[in-house]
């Protein structure tokens, strides 16, 4: 008879962070339960509160990993490029490996929506100053064209979240037309 191995302390930590995303990202903070998030990960709701405190600190450790994953993409698509080719790279990582992921994508959302309270505010500035400053690292470019870059991935997840490539409305053809154009003038 094969004994069951104990999941280490990491593991489990990794699994809570993932169950949560996806009740974050349906739910948000304000609606999502604790009770809901341990079941999801298969674990009782006082071992999330001994690894994370409070639901508010497991919110922040979510919305800090989605951040750093992103940074992480980013590096990868960037290696050993710069300037414009370094952007192009990171755009083409985003669109291919980040926007597809509909979970990320609204716990995204969920994370600035949140961002009425101050420690929340301040774990989503800090990811997404890291990704600002990483970008204008590595590209070299002007303010204009780094804040351009995030503009048109902040559209893009709109575009993503709304699902609007089964948008069969007009507005959205034309919205969806000018954001090839953007890509292809880029």
């Amino acid at each position: 008879m094969a004994s069951a191995t104990r999941k280490t302390k990491e593991v489990r930590r990794e699994e809570i962070l993932d169950a949560a995303l996806a009740v974050f990202a349906a739910d948000g903070f304000e609606g999502a339960s604790t009770d809901e998030i341990a079941a999801k990960a298969g674990i009782s709701q006082p071992y999330v509160f001994r690894l994370f405190g409070t639901k508010k600190e497991l919110f922040k450790a979510v919305v800090a990993r989605c951040f750093r994953e992103t940074l992480g993409e980013f590096q990868r698509a960037a290696e050993g490029l710069r300037g414009r080719e370094a952007l192009e790279a990171m755009g083409h990582a985003y669109q291919e490996k980040l926007l597809p992921d509909r979970v990320r994508l609204r716990a995204q959302m969920q994370a600035y929506a949140a961002c009425d309270d101050p420690e929340i505010a301040a774990v989503v500035r800090a990811g997404y100053g890291d990704l600002v400053t990483y970008v204008e690292r590595v590209s070299s470019l002007m303010p204009a064209d780094v804040a351009r870059f995030f503009a048109a991935g902040m559209l893009l997840n709109v575009v993503a979240s709304l699902d609007l490539d089964a948008s069969p409305e007009r507005w959205s053809l034309r919205l969806l037309e000018g954001c090839r154009e953007m890509k292809s003038s880029s």
